[in-house]
């Protein structure tokens, strides 16, 4: 992104001061896909230009503090805060709730060491989210705003008042937290805390040669569509699905070293380990025969409780016993859209792990909802505009 002239500079903030003077709540959306834009929706104002000034005049006051670490708690549900949707941001928000209410994130983020000077603190990203958790967890109105945390985003590339794809905002929120993290250690933590590492194998199915690669990942990405593009009917099925081996033949052949010639090939991926908080993205938005990006909106159930023991057969993993043994999890929390490839919006529901109950952030919004709320988002082919889930956040359970 090229860098913004003084002029350019106030008029954007100026524009993003008026925006959320006016609580301008667009729904923001996807971009369904990594190759595909699509516009936004416009949902009614949930409070008044008077409120939204007054919040933001007490929000203001906090902002110089400097987070206080020695005291930090977890985010506690009781009187929860939620974000304003400042212009097709609650995308953002929803993302920031899921890593706000992970004790084992926020753990790391208090950790962090505090820049030195003004415009250091202004453009980097761990800060403003720690800065942004602080105003949640002491503020007293029922919302707060993202702002200085947009502004910083803006300064590293990232694009304000656009569609998200929730899956590609979380790998650019991830990767910024990664890279201004200075301590080692912080950095490593962070990466044990969500990297998933896989072995890719590639095998010449002519002269049995086998060539290997290590990779990492954030998500598990899956389809929720078979080969033959028939619908899978639970998230276990798409799970043995991404790491079921793949023939490559005819015009998918690959060249062997070993034969001098294109030959058929089988390709696999094996787990190698999961994280302590595992991210599951369900690939709802693809091409269709029309070259059209389309939502599969049909009802994909998932568990609560997931053991990938169960899931995946001994061909299918690359890993020690001892790291099997940690392979059971229990869903933390969802990251769902509703809408239309072209129209939506998103909100999380987050299980507190201090209350053990099931919360809906929708913006500024927070309220309790039950696991029925939370299964409504599996998805219905007769409600395409209803909620669907589309991230999956798992955490590691204790072991007894």
């Amino acid at each position: 992104m090229r860098p913004r002239g003084k002029a350019e500079g106030r008029l954007w903030l100026r524009a993003l001061e008026i925006l959320q003077e006016l609580s301008f709540c667009d729904c923001t959306i996807l971009s369904m896909s990594q190759r595909g834009e699509h516009q936004e929706s416009k949902k009614k104002l949930e409070i008044s230009p008077s409120e939204t000034m007054k919040a933001e005049e007490e929000s203001y006051k906090e902002e110089n503090k400097e987070p206080k670490s020695e005291d930090w708690r977890p985010p506690s549900v009781f009187g929860a805060v939620g974000l304003y949707n400042i212009g097709q941001t609650c995308c953002l928000n929803s993302l920031l709730q899921v890593f706000f209410m992970n004790i084992h994130f926020t753990k790391i983020l208090r950790r962090i060491s505090v820049p030195v000077c003004g415009t250091q603190k202004k453009k980097n990203v761990p800060y403003q989210m720690l800065l942004l958790l602080e105003k949640m967890q002491c503020g007293k109105q029922k919302a707060v705003s993202p702002k200085e945390l947009a502004i910083c985003l803006v300064a590293h590339g990232v694009t304000m008042f656009v569609q998200y794809d929730a899956a590609q905002l979380f790998l650019t929120l991830w990767n910024l937290l990664k890279k201004q993290m200075k301590n080692p250690e912080l950095v490593e933590k962070l990466s044990d805390l969500y990297t998933i590492s896989v072995q890719e194998h590639l095998t010449c199915q002519t002269c049995s040669s086998e060539t290997k690669r290590n990779s990492s990942m954030l998500t598990l990405p899956v389809s929720l569509l078979d080969s033959d593009s028939h619908m899978l009917k639970t998230l276990e099925e798409c799970l043995q699905c991404f790491f079921r081996p793949e023939e490559l033949t005819g015009h998918n052949m690959c060249f062997c070293e070993h034969c001098g010639k294109k030959t058929p090939f089988q390709q696999s991926v094996k787990l190698v380990h999961l994280p302590q908080t595992l991210t599951i993205h369900l690939k709802r938005f693809c091409f269709g025969r029309s070259a059209y990006i389309h939502k599969i909106s049909s009802c994909l159930p998932f568990p609560q409780d997931l053991d990938f023991n169960a899931v995946l057969t001994e061909q299918q993993c690359q890993a020690y016993d001892n790291e099997k043994a940690a392979w059971q999890y229990e869903l933390f929390a969802v990251v769902a859209h509703s809408g239309s490839t072209s129209y939506g919006h998103y909100c999380a529901y987050i299980r507190s792990l201090t209350e053990c109950k099931w919360y809906c952030f929708n913006d500024s919004l927070v309220e309790q909802v039950s696991w029925d709320d939370v299964k409504s988002t599996y998805g219905h082919s007769d409600l395409s505009w209803g909620q669907t889930a589309y991230l999956l956040f798992y955490m590691r359970k204790h072991r007894q």
